[in-house]
């Protein structure tokens, strides 16, 4: 739960930009249409901070009304103040009169139908994406080698057991020969959503599926999950790496902590040169690394491959103008260095389930001769 002092700075914060939008936009509406939506805006503060503290709920045992309502305004609200701040400067153009009403309108309609668009896309099943990654010098026996990556679910308040059960189905279809996992499964404790993180269970995988800690993880409580997941069958990697023999070639796969998690367990501190120590004999060495600006160390250390998360490739406005204030790569592949990086946008969402121009994925990477 965030301090008190915070919470209430952020309220503030929220009911100020709400009596903004109220300001700048009612005015130009008929009366019902503007008492109808400035309901609304009177409501949505308190709707969206009960959204946003909904994985502080213990419970947990289904997702409110109210939870649901508060992360929907939120992506609404969101999307809003994008469009008004946009309308704002093009209000200071030379522009006619009639600009002023139906702007308004305009923007009122384009938030709406992004946001209508935004939830279907974010409800819907990850599509699966595939990508190839030329390695130089591959071994023959790892031609063609399939790993399905996994990423960024947020298990939580409005993606429950059923979400899941469709994304673990789909892998399985891929046949894969590992599945990773690259952090952020969970948002909430484990007495809440153990229940809802069990399709995990029956993953399936010839060479097993690999769990790394995202730094959600560190917020719902991270060694719990830890537990939980072992539990479950799969192997956490906590700064060190699994080797697998296929034919006559190794192939090494390796797993930090998140970026942060020494800020929450010191003895948790990423650590890429940690994972892959002990690892020389290997002819491919990929590494698990939650957030994309691991990438520096482990190229490094010496991989070949980083996969991360993390990022959701934006998820929706203006998220996506702000990811790269923060993480070197958003999304796709890209080289740095000698080693390749694939940042996957994200199999679930984050707090509103919307996604407009970031679609969810289920990657399968294959790895191929260079």
């Amino acid at each position: 739960m965030p301090p008190r002092r915070v919470v209430i700075t952020v309220l503030t914060l929220l009911l100020l930009m709400h009596g903004w939008l109220a300001w700048r936009l009612l005015p130009q509406l008929p009366v019902a249409l503007m008492i109808l939506l400035g309901v609304w805006l009177l409501l949505s503060t308190p709707l969206i901070a009960r959204g946003l503290l909904a994985r502080a709920n213990k419970r947990q045992d289904g997702a409110s009304s109210l939870e649901w309502l508060g992360l929907l305004s939120l992506g609404l609200f969101s999307t809003l103040m994008v469009l008004s701040l946009l309308r704002e400067v093009l209000l200071w153009l030379p522009v006619p009169p009639a600009f002023t009403v139906w702007s308004a309108w305009g923007v009122w309609l384009i938030a709406l139908l992004a946001s209508a668009i935004g939830l279907m896309n974010a409800r819907r099943r990850a599509r699966v994406v595939t990508v190839e990654v030329p390695i130089n010098q591959l071994p023959e026996d790892l031609q063609g080698f399939r790993i399905v990556q996994i990423s960024d679910i947020h298990v939580g308040p409005t993606i429950r057991q059923p979400y899941l059960q469709a994304i673990v189905d789909a892998v399985n279809q891929l046949q894969p020969d590992v599945v990773a996992i690259t952090g952020d499964l969970v948002d909430g404790s484990v007495e809440a959503l153990s229940a809802h993180t069990a399709p995990l269970a029956e993953l399936q995988a010839r060479h097993g599926s690999y769990f790394v800690t995202g730094n959600h993880e560190y917020y719902s409580g991270a060694e719990p999950w830890v537990a939980e997941v072992r539990r479950l069958g799969i192997t956490v990697l906590m700064n060190e790496h699994v080797k697998i023999q296929q034919g006559q070639a190794r192939l090494a796969v390796a797993g930090v902590t998140d970026y942060t998690a020494h800020q929450f367990i010191p003895q948790h501190r990423s650590d890429p040169h940690a994972a892959i120590a002990g690892a020389q004999d290997c002819h491919v060495k990929i590494l698990l690394a939650h957030q994309p600006r691991t990438a520096p160390l482990a190229a490094e250390a010496g991989f070949h491959l980083q996969l991360s998360g993390h990022t959701h490739g934006g998820q929706f406005l203006p998220w996506n103008w702000l990811v790269p204030l923060q993480q070197p790569f958003v999304a796709g592949l890209n080289r740095l260095a000698d080693m390749w990086i694939y940042t996957s946008r994200g199999t679930g969402y984050w707090g509103p389930p919307k996604r407009f121009g970031a679609p969810s994925e289920i990657t399968l990477l294959k790895l191929v001769r260079g």
